[in-house]
């Protein structure tokens, strides 16, 4: 696995590991090089995922300059 995958990358793999688990054709030492790999990919994508919470929240600041931490609704844009 290439270091450095942007979150699009490292979901696209993950979703090719998962589809070829399913299959269930796999061997069990490819099954468990996958799983291993798919691992990496969840904490990479955490990882993104995170870094993103803090810019955002970084960029949210109150009337006092204090960090506003508020939820995202599903239909606000």
């Amino acid at each position: 696995m290439p270091e450095k995958l942007t979150f699009e990358q490292s979901m696209a793999r993950l979703e090719e590991i998962v589809k070829a688990l399913e299959k269930g054709d796999v061997s069990l030492e490819n099954a468990l090089s996958m799983f291993e790999e798919g691992t990496k990919l969840v904490k990479n994508c955490s990882k993104l995922l995170d870094t993103a919470e803090q810019k955002i929240v970084k960029l949210m600041k109150g009337a006092d300059g204090a960090p506003v931490e508020t939820e995202f609704e599903a239909d606000e844009q």
